[in-house]
């Protein structure tokens, strides 16, 4: 069996797991041992994709393997990773491993949430390895079609609302996305489905690429938040159970970018040249409207939901600024926000679990009554605002040096536009600490509450120390990701 099928093969165990599984001890161990497997998993893909790569293996894609499905379409189980899949794989990993012990305490149904939650990854794993076009829609919905479960049943607020305003906006973008993949198979002359032959065709007209490119960009950038169609975040966000939160915001929302990245752009490189003006302006807006928006919010999940969505599109923005050190910078900052906003959905969750109030307004004080809790909030911030020596300034100033790069006006007025963002991050962020971390506390009941239980420091612990981790020690990581983005950017210059 090819190693990278352990990544399908262990959540699948997992669901078995958890069907048999009586008793929340069981359900809590199976959740664990997978989690803890898949991560293991990871680390050790990591190690074997560098030692590779030292060894002077050159191939695109590391340890490919294909296994047909159905012969007529030429659809296979293709699968394969560079540096980028490994990288997305490896912050997969991660956020399921925090995830499991940020709903250590769930109820009800815990194991049916667990199951959802499951098989919600298995879709995200499954898309990072796959190089088939079909494979990777069918993880993409995979992995798509539980978030109406866990956030409609498990969710607070107007949690039915917001699960069927995600379901319709996603269901809606994957129609677009289907077409795209349909009109790419087509178009590159129906020969194969596997995204590296076709790229290597170069076949299909400029014409067709100017239908299809947007298409398949759009369908992706919506689950990106690209603006106007990121209404779906801050709701779906809002509304779902915290694990939830961190994996759609965490891992989720990173399948856009990838997307749009590994397929709009690598198979249609002259329509990317000639439309990426476009979505440049789209996302040049989303940058700005989402911390101008997170501004104005009370809601904690809120804010850090229109700020997951100045970042998401701050990846757009970068990757069609069609240079390698601007998508090495996307590809970070989809790390980067990956860490830091499970990170910060972990604390908003456990806070709210403690007050039952996300509201800043009836907040204030936290510090002095959970400390750690409170801390961990501040290095959140600092991450998301970008302070040097964490992964939030590492992934910004490589977007900024690499949008820099293009001399010409328009380009150059965006960055400049978008640089714009920092300074509002700032402002919400330090405006949002002193609130809630600082000053009185005037509810009674709020003084009697408790800091962070051990499952939950197991958490955000780990969270931190990647955060910290990847601001402080980023350049293997930046190697390893800026190799695999020049095999695409290459295709990309006129």
């Amino acid at each position: 069996m090819n190693f990278l099928s352990i990544f399908v093969l262990i959540p699948l165990l997992m669901l078995a797991g958890l069907w048999a599984a009586r008793g929340i001890k069981a359900i809590r161990g199976v959740m664990v041992t997978g989690a803890s497997a898949l991560l293991i998993a990871s680390v050790v893909l990591t190690f074997m994709y560098l030692g590779e790569r030292s060894a002077g293996n050159t191939a695109e894609m590391l340890f490919r393997a294909d296994t047909l499905w159905y012969a007529p379409l030429h659809i296979s189980y293709s699968v394969g990773v560079d540096g980028i899949s490994v990288a997305m794989l490896l912050l997969s990993a991660i956020i399921v491993f925090t995830g499991t012990f940020a709903s250590w305490r769930l109820q009800p149904l815990t194991k049916e949430y667990f199951l959802w939650f499951t098989l919600l990854s298995m879709g995200v794993f499954g898309f990072f390895i796959s190089v088939d076009l079909f494979t990777m829609f069918m993880f993409y919905e995979i992995a798509l079609i539980p978030m109406y479960l866990l956030i409609g049943v498990w969710g607070s607020g107007r949690k039915e609302y917001a699960a069927m305003k995600l379901t319709l906006m996603l269901m809606g973008g994957s129609a677009f996305l289907l077409i795209g993949i349909l009109g790419i198979y087509f178009g590159a002359g129906a020969t194969t489905m596997n995204l590296l032959e076709i790229a290597q065709l170069h076949n299909i007209p400029f014409a067709q690429q100017c239908i299809w490119f947007p298409l398949t960009f759009l369908g992706f950038g919506v689950l990106g938040a690209l603006f106007p169609f990121h209404t779906w975040s801050p709701d779906g966000h809002a509304s779902a159970p915290t694990a939830v939160s961190m994996l759609h915001a965490g891992v989720l929302m990173k399948l856009g970018g990838y997307g749009c990245f590994r397929i709009a752009m690598y198979l249609m490189p002259e329509a990317a040249n000639e439309l990426s003006w476009i979505f440049l302006i789209l996302t040049g807006i989303s940058v700005v409207y989402g911390a101008f928006s997170a501004c104005v919010q009370t809601d904690l999940k809120y804010i850090n939901a229109y700020s997951s969505v100045s970042h998401c599109g701050l990846v757009l923005f970068a990757i069609l600024m069609l240079n390698q050190t601007a998508a090495t910078g996307a590809i970070l900052q989809m790390l980067s926000h990956g860490l830091m906003t499970a990170l910060f959905f972990a604390l908003i969750g456990m806070i709210y679990g403690r007050t039952h109030t996300r509201d800043v307004r009836e907040l204030a004080g936290l510090m002095k009554i959970m400390p750690f809790l409170s801390v961990c909030y501040v290095i959140a911030g600092l991450a998301n605002l970008g302070l040097p020596g964490l992964s939030g300034f590492i992934a910004e100033m490589t977007i900024f040096v690499g949008s820099f790069q293009d001399n010409d006006v328009f380009h150059r007025t965006l960055t400049i536009i978008a640089c714009s963002s920092i300074v509002i991050t700032a402002v919400y962020i330090l405006r949002l600490v002193g609130k809630i971390l600082y000053g009185t506390c005037t509810n009674k009941h709020h003084l009697e509450l408790t800091d962070a239980t051990w499952d939950e420091r197991v958490a955000v612990i780990c969270l931190i120390v990647c955060v910290a981790g990847l601001g402080m020690a980023p350049f293997w990581v930046s190697h390893m990701i800026g190799e695999s983005v020049l095999p695409v950017v290459s295709q990309l210059i006129p």
